[in-house]
Order: C-alpha cells, then sequence, then structure tokens
C-alpha cells in the first residue's frame, strides 16, 4: 500500500511537469548553410518550437540570415 501510494504520488508530479512543460521553444538554430557563388557562407537560424502534447516540432517564424565571408589562406 505504502509503495502504491509513492507510485501514485510520482506520477501526479509527472503529470504536472508534463502539462507545464507542454511546449517549448529553443534557438536560434543554424538550419542552413549555403554558398552565395561568391566565396562567402551564408548562415540561416531559426527557433525551434516543439509542442509534446500533439509531439510535433516545428521551425520558428522569423528566420535570420547572415553572410560570412571567407578570406582565403595566405601561404
Amino acid at each position: 500500500m505504502k509503495m502504491a501510494r509513492m507510485l501514485l504520488g510520482a506520477a501526479v508530479i509527472l503529470a504536472a511537469a508534463l502539462m507545464a512543460g507542454g511546449c517549448t521553444s529553443a534557438g536560434p538554430f543554424v538550419t542552413n548553410i549555403s554558398s552565395d557563388g561568391k566565396g562567402n557562407l551564408i548562415v540561416e537560424k531559426n527557433t525551434v518550437h516543439m509542442n509534446a502534447f500533439m509531439g510535433t516540432v516545428s521551425s520558428g517564424d522569423h528566420p535570420m540570415t547572415q553572410t560570412i565571408q571567407v578570406v582565403p589562406e595566405e601561404r
């Protein structure tokens, strides 16, 4: 009986934690790296949204793009 109460208490705490953390967002993360054809890199960053109830992960609404100039290495 004591073990059953402990398991029930743990289940209630776990359920409350899942309810509180249903949707989360994180980032920005690098989502794409490409070349601009001129020797530079284009880096795209975006946030990620996770909906734990639906089991879906989606990209954010406002991607950020940054161009990085690649300098040739001198020998």
